[in-house]
């Protein structure tokens, strides 16, 4: 069947409701912004307010007999190439934590790479799924993580016949993607699904040049941030289904449970609208998103101290399957800084957000939306950078240890540590114990720590010589990491 992309049924509705003056003795409150704060309005802008309608009795009928959103669904995917597509408000986390819930139920097993983002952690904590770690292929000069390697995977489901499936993340936020075909090849072979947390990979499936896209490479389960790498809204994020190892209505549902029953018609425009103008011109922008990211990996590779990561550090090494180019990762160490005193300067000086840090490097995200100005203003901000480094330092330096002693043993699963009893405890005194909370450097997100993991004086180190050189972890109970939630003894 051959589908018309230059629809947009949820726009189009939108548009609809407006046309129509129809009138809503119904939520949102704001009653068209009639009813908003008078500043609000001057900020956000009437749009904002005039485009938050209910999804059912506003957007569509209260029996939602249009099938708007039904539509926009099936535009989306048939435009990545997936049997099924569901929309989410809720982000991401939401998405991957109903993929999760339908593959395995409570008490059974998932094999996890463990460079997993919080929110499938959250999942485990949820649903009392029992994980099954995989080891990510680990960069031990550059102290990152590239998604597991499919022997991994295979020795996973041989060692644990009893997993129900498999889920691992990529692209990485730092740009990173697996052999995802041959990861789908061992997950089928063992009769068991596939999920992929693509959160970063929004855009994979609209230019040849870009990693393989999972709905493409075999993947059952597809989850992908539309406001990451897409021009989406936050929030917005979409779930792909094919094959027939998952149950579409059990996917649904399990979103259903986890979801909210007053989903943004906004979030839903933003998704609907990205989808269109992907299908339409998405080969073309992301080919001169590329093309503009190669010239602005040039122009700071030529700048005195820094280093762009390149598709060779990643790939030629064979840590990596393949590379996509519009996360730049420039490692900072040449300057004698840290990827967080650069992006504290970087905000103060030139007001300029970059999307990530860590004690070695920065990352800047370019998609389809920037352009000669946009990259112009981070080359001068980055020049300014190698000529005033000598004032920034000295810098706290962040003791990293080596990937052996990051990896600390489960000795119960998530959930029961988290849900336990608990105590707080000096951090002084925390080694040896059992972490009750997660330890998540933010972004990009990925735990250190989780409920049931035993801790070590090691880890703990980083984590508090990483907080005092500018590391966020907010999910800690004690963001400072003065005192640690762990399982109450006795």
């Amino acid at each position: 069947m051959h589908l018309d992309h230059t629809q947009a049924p949820v726009l189009q509705a939108l548009a609809a409701y407006r046309d129509h003056h129809e009138l809503g003795f119904t939520p949102p409150g704001h009653k068209q912004a009639r009813g908003a704060d008078p500043e609000a309005r001057e900020v956000l802008g009437d749009a904002v307010y005039l485009g938050d309608v209910l999804a059912s009795g506003g957007l569509d009928d209260r029996r939602r007999r249009g099938e708007v959103l039904e539509r926009a669904e099936q535009l989306m995917a048939d435009a990545v190439h997936a049997e099924h597509t569901f929309f989410s408000t809720c982000g991401s986390s939401l998405s991957v934590k109903a993929a999760m819930l339908t593959v395995a139920a409570p008490g059974e097993s998932l094999l996890i790479s463990r460079d997993a983002h919080k929110s499938v952690v959250a999942g485990l904590i949820l649903a009392g799924i029992e994980p099954v770690w995989l080891e990510p292929q680990w960069d031990t000069e550059r102290h990152i993580a590239h998604p597991p390697s499919a022997t991994v995977v295979a020795k996973g489901f041989a060692d644990h016949p009893e997993a129900r499936g498999a889920l691992v993340t990529s692209p990485t936020p730092y740009g990173a993607a697996a052999d995802l075909s041959a990861i789908a090849d061992v997950c089928h072979r063992a009769g068991r699904p596939l999920v992929v947390d693509e959160a970063w990979g929004a855009h994979l499936p609209f230019h040849p040049e870009l990693p393989t896209w999972a709905m493409d490479a075999g993947a059952d389960v597809c989850v992908t941030s539309i406001h990451k790498m897409g021009s989406g809204l936050e929030q917005g994020s979409v779930f792909h289904l094919q094959g027939d190892l998952v149950d579409p209505a059990a996917l649904a549902s399990r979103a259903d449970l986890l979801g909210t029953t007053s989903p943004s018609v906004l979030l839903y425009a933003g998704i609907d609208a990205w989808r269109r103008q992907m299908a339409l011109h998405g080969q073309r922008l992301l080919g001169e998103a590329l093309d503009l990211a190669h010239s602005v990996r040039e122009s700071i590779d030529a700048l005195d101290g820094l280093r762009v990561d390149r598709r060779e550090d990643y790939c030629g090494t064979g840590l990596a399957h393949d590379f996509d180019p519009l996360p730049a990762v420039v490692d900072v160490t040449g300057l004698g800084l840290t990827g967080y005193r650069v992006a504290d300067w970087l905000r103060a000086r030139h007001r300029i957000d970059v999307h990530l840090a860590d004690h070695r490097c920065i990352s800047v995200q370019l998609t389809h939306a920037d352009d000669r100005d946009t990259t112009g203003r981070l080359l001068i901000a980055l020049r300014d950078l190698v000529h005033r480094a000598p004032s920034l330092r000295p810098v706290p330096q962040v003791e990293v240890p080596a990937p052996d002693d990051l990896r600390l043993t489960q000795e119960h699963l998530p959930r029961d540590a988290y849900f336990g009893p608990v105590e707080d405890v000096p951090a002084e005194r925390a080694a040896g114990r059992i972490a009750a909370e997660m330890l998540t450097p933010y972004p990009p997100g990925i735990p250190v720590a989780l409920p049931g993991e035993r801790l070590t004086d090691v880890v703990l180190t980083y984590l508090r010589t990483g907080i005092e050189a500018g590391m966020n972890v907010p999910d800690a109970a004690d963001p400072t990491l003065g005192t640690i939630r762990v399982v109450a003894q006795g």
